[in-house]
């Protein structure tokens, strides 16, 4: 890793004039007004309903709907993959996880994370002259060349991967909790992680806890916080990103930046969430927490670059079953037929709750406001839109899931996809494998089933051949399946049967990529392995 460090650091001490940290703002020549800048907002696990402009009953997003009034809202737009490691690696490269090699999460101790040669966004925009940053969670491979500050990011700032895996002293809510880290080389856990860990030790089934080794707060190569306080950590990734559009924007040179929230992931921050005089519950508290960051940065957006900044809020996939405690809101895709045998409806699953999320699309003078889209798009829309609006080229030996939106977001046109599928996450079936076919309004289930409830059961796996099918535009709670044998079954039966069968066709013959998912204790971040917890904090 010394190698590694010495390298960006001779970077960093090049640009040290153009005054933040490792990263080169001096760009020769006037690019403003030429190119526009970009952010785009990830949200982790935040459902549908969880957007007050979709869902009356949401009160808690006021920033974010007054971005959907003042730009284009999508409803139906949907996460690459139902969990978050091959959604976000979908975001970056505009590939499936059958072609990026990326079908299921990495780990604390996963020694590889996106493939090498794969292409990422911000290594596309970088050539093309862009200056690029990073500020969040990037679970894509923390370990050597697989650290986001040599995926193409100029700036990085957050955590490895999602901050449940790893300790912290503040451990937020969860359900059931986690300890804290412990204190000290002889100490146990504080007595609050004791009483979490007494509760704990009769739940263990059903979720993991990680008391070894703490959570670490990254920027760029270095670990600066470990663990990481989670109830400031909302702050600072604002403080960092309205830092990093300022200067970028005075620099002159175009920017992408990519913010990946920890929010609405559990456990939940307990910045401010106890003292909620409305009385409500954390949740709720947690969304205007995240609410309330996305405004902080539209609001530097909007004084720094406004005419010539589009910024793109969308999520990573949707949110735990509504039967979890702290779950978030799919809105109307509740009633779903595998709910009804006993399932979960939304992360995790194919099913509409767990990968239709919610998206806006902000750009003043140039996407239309107060705009509401039915195109049939994607997190895997991101990568070629992008690409083609900053006048750049698509690496040309590979082939994308992904399509430019642009004609849809500068209001010409609603036509989105006419097909997307959906790979397994988790749940039933094999890693990454595209047994979940949308076809216009109708989707396709060829198994359903599998995944782990918030209460740590699992529910039975069942295969479909004939594949269920629902026709969304008439049932998008997924409650009842089109009768087998009807005449609107048999029409799109067969239309289903061949579109997957040419997608998997045109991915055998592709340049597809293969992950390295073996694991190595020794390659857990770690700032101060002889502190117990790794802890350390040199910010």
């Amino acid at each position: 890793m010394g190698w590694l460090f010495l390298k960006v650091l001779f970077v960093g001490v090049t640009f040290l004039g153009c005054l933040y940290p490792l990263v080169d703002f001096c760009g020769s020549g006037d690019t403003r007004g030429q190119k526009p800048n970009f952010v785009i907002i990830l949200a982790d696990d935040m459902g549908w309903g969880d957007l007050g402009a979709n869902w009356a009953e949401t009160k808690d997003t006021a920033n974010l709907d007054d971005m959907a009034a003042e730009g284009m809202r999508f409803v139906d737009f949907h996460a690459a993959a139902s969990t978050c490691s091959p959604s976000r690696a979908s975001l970056l490269t505009g590939r499936l996880g059958l072609r990026n090699g990326v079908t299921h999460n990495f780990a604390v101790t996963s020694v590889g994370g996106l493939p090498l040669n794969e292409t990422t966004l911000a290594e596309v925009l970088r050539q093309a002259g862009y200056v690029t940053g990073m500020i969040g969670k990037w679970h894509l491979g923390h370990h050597g060349s697989y650290h986001p500050s040599f995926r193409g990011f100029d700036y990085y700032f957050g955590i490895p991967y999602s901050h449940d895996m790893g300790c912290t002293d503040t451990p937020g809510y969860n359900h059931p909790p986690c300890p804290a880290c412990p204190r000290g080389d002889g100490d146990g856990p504080s007595s609050r992680g004791n009483e979490c860990c007494l509760w704990f030790a009769h739940r263990t089934h059903e979720r993991d806890c990680y008391t070894d080794v703490a959570l670490p707060l990254y920027e760029n190569l270095n670990i600066v916080e470990q663990p990481v306080n989670l109830s400031g950590l909302a702050q600072k990734y604002a403080e960092k990103a309205t830092q990093f559009i300022q200067h970028a924007s005075a620099s002159g040179r175009p920017f992408l930046l990519y913010v990946a929230l920890a929010h609405m992931h559990v456990p939940l921050s307990g910045t401010r969430l106890s003292a909620d005089r409305r009385g409500r519950r954390p949740y709720g508290a947690a969304l205007r927490e995240m609410d309330r960051l996305v405004g902080q940065i539209k609001d530097k957006v909007d004084r720094t670059a406004r005419e010539n900044t589009f910024l793109w809020f969308t999520g990573d996939n949707g949110p735990w079953a509504q039967k979890c405690e702290l779950a978030g809101s799919v809105g109307p895709f509740t009633g779903s037929w595998q709910t009804h045998q006993g399932g979960s409806a939304a992360k995790q699953t194919t099913w509409e709750g767990g990968h239709r999320v919610p998206a806006l699309a902000y750009w003043p003078g140039t996407v239309p406001i107060n705009v509401t889209s039915t195109a049939l798009l994607s997190v895997l829309d991101i990568f070629p839109t992008v690409v083609a609006l900053a006048g750049a080229s698509l690496p040309q030996d590979r082939h994308f899931d992904g399509l430019d939106a642009s004609s849809v977001l500068f209001g010409w046109s609603q036509t989105g996809h006419r097909v997307l599928f959906h790979p397994n996450s988790g749940a039933a079936g094999e890693y990454g494998a595209l047994q979940t076919v949308r076809l216009e309004q109708h989707k396709a289930f060829y198994v359903t089933g599998g995944a782990k409830a918030c209460d740590g059961k699992v529910g039975p796996s069942r295969l479909h051949e004939p594949p269920l099918i629902f026709n969304l535009e008439e049932d998008v709670a997924e409650a009842e399946p089109l009768e087998e044998g009807s005449a609107e079954y048999e029409r799109i039966l067969p239309e289903v049967r061949q579109v997957l069968a040419d997608v998997l066709v045109d991915i055998a013959g592709d340049k597809t990529s293969r992950v390295d998912y073996t694991r190595d204790p020794s390659v857990t971040p770690c700032c101060d392995p002889h502190r117990k917890a790794c802890r350390c904090h040199t910010t």
